[in-house]
């Protein structure tokens, strides 16, 4: 994972990239996406290597992230083969934050660079909350964030989730600092609160988001990386990503509305040979719980800043 930000803007860029292409699928639920070639992931088309994932601020303006990767993986000798041409394939997705409170009167778009500079800092170790492309996120209540999650499964199978929380839902139960996500919660990774005793909560309480964001409704979105080191082929990634979708209604109410570009991207980092099938199911379901605790731990991590229009779950204490 890489990240880039700029605090002035409050905005920013996450890559994720691997040493070797991916076999990537995605599935989308939200009814306001912003992507970047999403289509040729899916199981009938031909492309079968992914080169890198970038998720972005920025709206529509984010998309341009993909581009800096994409020149960066270019230059670096990385890409799908046609003849002397090399083309990088780079999917991406973006969430809304023009609204949160930064300098959005650039005269360049400067996620390009951004994206390039996501790229350049790529390692196994990377700043979660307040980083990367959750640097202006805010869900209904409290500021969002980046977050990640991760678990071992039965056979030394791992399956980890990052997430970019920026929902026009709560991610905490009415009334309460208390997480949706909390029965899925591992040791005390976002806050060790345990879930809310009451009962009946059904309704949400007013957004404070939607009103300091004069009730721009559209200006959302949550976007997912899931990863596996199971060897998994284009149409079970593409299960995967539909089965991950679970952890969103676990972490957010609402979840997956016409005002969110919920999605998820599902990715293995390892090769089919010759052996038995992955076991779907329980690789679906730890993929669901790492995505609910990845957008609780974005929320939790978030650390205030100038001009924050919303304050951090850490804040209000």
């Amino acid at each position: 994972m890489g990240n880039a930000e700029d605090h002035n803007l409050k905005s920013g860029v996450t890559v994720l990239t691997a040493d070797a292409p991916f076999v990537a699928s995605v599935e989308v639920m939200g009814g306001a996406p912003g992507t970047r070639e999403t289509d040729l992931l899916a199981p009938h088309m031909a492309v079968e290597e992914v080169h890198a994932i970038t998720f972005s601020g920025g709206s529509a303006f984010g998309l341009d992230a993909a581009s800096g990767v994409q020149g960066a993986l270019r230059q670096a000798g990385r890409g799908f083969h046609v003849h002397d041409a090399v083309v990088p394939i780079v999917p991406g997705a973006i969430i809304f934050d023009l609204v949160n409170g930064g300098n959005k009167g650039w005269d360049i778009n400067p996620y390009g660079a951004l994206g390039a500079v996501a790229f350049a800092a790529a390692g196994v170790d990377f700043a979660l909350g307040t980083a990367g492309a959750g640097t202006g996120a805010m869900a209904a209540d409290y500021k969002g964030g980046l977050g990640s999650a991760s678990l071992m499964l039965p056979g030394e199978v791992t399956v980890g989730a990052l997430a970019v929380a920026n929902p026009i839902g709560a991610v905490t139960v009415p009334g309460s600092r208390h997480f949706w996500a909390a029965a899925q919660e591992i040791g005390a990774e976002f806050g060790g609160l345990g879930p809310d005793p009451r009962a009946g909560l059904i309704l949400p309480e007013p957004s404070r988001k939607s009103a300091a964001m004069g009730r721009a409704y559209g200006a959302n979105t949550t976007v997912v990386a899931v990863a596996t080191d199971a060897p998994l082929s284009k149409t079970e990634c593409k299960r995967l990503a539909v089965a991950a979708h679970d952890g969103f209604a676990r972490a957010v109410q609402p979840s997956h509305t016409p005002y969110d570009g919920d999605l998820v991207f599902a990715l293995s980092t390892a090769r089919r040979v010759n052996g038995a099938a992955p076991d779907l199911l329980n690789l679906g379901h730890g993929a669901a719980v790492c995505v609910a605790r990845a957008i609780a731990r974005a929320i939790y991590e978030a650390r205030p800043a100038p001009n924050d229009l919303l304050p951090t779950w850490q804040e209000e204490t």
